[in-house]
């Protein structure tokens, strides 16, 4: 199966897939969502900043769930994980996901930069962070050339 991992520009973090800073991909989430119970070791995933395209790939080694998470289970996962998962501040990231009840640590191998291209995300959700797809060409775009529009 193939996904597609919508990331946040600002935060700088296909650079560091692709370096091999960051090999540990994670969501959190309240409740179980996309890709949870949907990705398994030899999967690939497709990352693309919002609002551009999709300008790298990984595939999945192994991927590790955790459920009824509180505060505590959090901050131990970012301790172990924090430098894996390419966080730079591990205090304001937990901030941000200390309410969270699930978590996915996504493990990556083989990074490797593509010639961007765009994804039609129709059917998925404008807001969707996270597309999983039987094969990226069903979703690939004939174009190659990024849009702005989203």
């Amino acid at each position: 199966m193939d996904h597609v991992a919508i990331m946040k520009k600002s935060w700088g973090l296909i650079p560091k897939i692709l370096t091999g800073e960051k090999i540990v991909e994670s969501r959190w989430y309240k409740n179980k969502t996309v890709p949870w119970g949907d990705i398994n070791s030899g999967d690939i995933v497709y990352f693309r900043n919002s609002g551009e395209g999709v300008s790298a790939k990984a595939e999945v080694s192994e991927v590790e769930e955790f459920s009824e998470l509180n505060t505590k289970k959090i901050r131990e996962l970012l301790t172990k994980n924090g430098k894996l998962i390419g966080i730079g501040n591990i205090e304001k990231y937990y901030e941000q996901i200390k309410d969270k009840r699930y978590g996915l640590s996504i493990h990556l191998k083989n990074p490797e930069r593509l010639e961007p291209f765009e994804i039609n995300k129709k059917g998925f959700g404008a807001m969707a962070a996270w597309m999983c797809v039987k094969d990226i060409n069903s979703v690939r775009c004939n174009n190659s050339v990024p849009r702005n529009d989203y």
